[in-house]
């Protein structure tokens, strides 16, 4: 099934949004239906979203974040892309890094998470260093070679034509800078997969109703990990938008990876 999506991604990617069909978790929608879920799921999350990373991860998605910032190998004075940044989580990470001298630019295409954000960078110490724009990740309102490095983390599967984002992320990265992707991906011993499977499917939507009263979003999650191209498939994505010196790392047992690029 998700080859079949890799397919449909790839024939389709240069075609307008209009009719064409897409993936949302198992259920084939249109693109336009799969937009509009995306943005009531994440409006209805949106409040309770960064409660929910940690209790579904036990906390752990902190240290990935951090180490896929550090995989950014930004510096003083860099000026950073943080796309589908939600409440801010990695853009304060960044922040931290880049400095006075720097800037960190967090984009999400939903008016709610960027609300999130906003109200979590009221009054924080690196709020001025940090701006909140709305933005499609397929089409970045954002000059060519504008950031030293851009970072998306846990973004990606939402996106409808992945390889158009990536092209995207290219576009706006200077040469030399580097695109890291940080998402979900698949365990890589067959002895964690039928855990995997049962925390993803049982544990995380039963947390999504207690926490939210919203179990449905929280199974569309474990779905569009498993539609979402793995790592190897992802690696020669980012390859093929252009980027050199593409590796990933795998992390907790390869549920989740990390991929890198350098734009040359």
């Amino acid at each position: 099934m998700a080859d079949d999506w890799r397919t449909t991604v790839a024939d389709n990617a240069d075609h307008a949004h209009g009719t064409q069909l897409t993936h949302f978790g198992y259920s084939e929608v249109g693109e336009a239906e799969k937009a509009s879920r995306v943005a009531e799921m994440f409006a209805c999350v949106a409040s309770r979203y960064d409660l929910m990373n940690d209790l579904m991860t036990w906390g752990l998605h902190r240290g990935w974040k951090d180490e896929a910032v550090r995989m950014t190998g930004i510096g003083l004075g860099d000026r950073v892309l943080d796309l589908a940044g939600g409440t801010g989580d990695i853009a304060i990470r960044l922040a931290a890094r880049v400095g006075q001298a720097g800037h960190v630019t967090l984009a999400d295409i939903n008016p709610a998470m960027l609300s999130e954000a906003q109200r979590r960078l009221t009054g924080h110490r690196h709020q001025g260093r940090i701006s909140v724009v709305e933005a499609d990740a397929e089409i970045l309102p954002f000059s060519d070679a504008a950031f030293d490095a851009v970072i998306i983390g846990f973004g990606l599967r939402n996106v409808t034509y992945q390889a158009k984002a990536l092209q995207e992320m290219y576009r706006v990265l200077k040469p030399g800078g580097r695109l890291v992707v940080l998402e979900f991906s698949r365990p890589v011993t067959w002895l964690v997969r039928p855990f995997y499977d049962a925390y993803s499917f049982a544990v995380i939507p039963a947390l999504g109703r207690i926490v939210l009263q919203d179990p449905a979003s929280y199974r569309y999650l474990a779905e569009s990990i498993r539609m979402h191209p793995d790592r190897h498939a992802l690696l020669r994505m980012l390859e093929g938008a252009g980027l050199e010196s593409c590796w990933v790392r795998k992390m907790f047992f390869g549920i989740v990876a990390i991929h890198h690029g350098v734009k040359r």
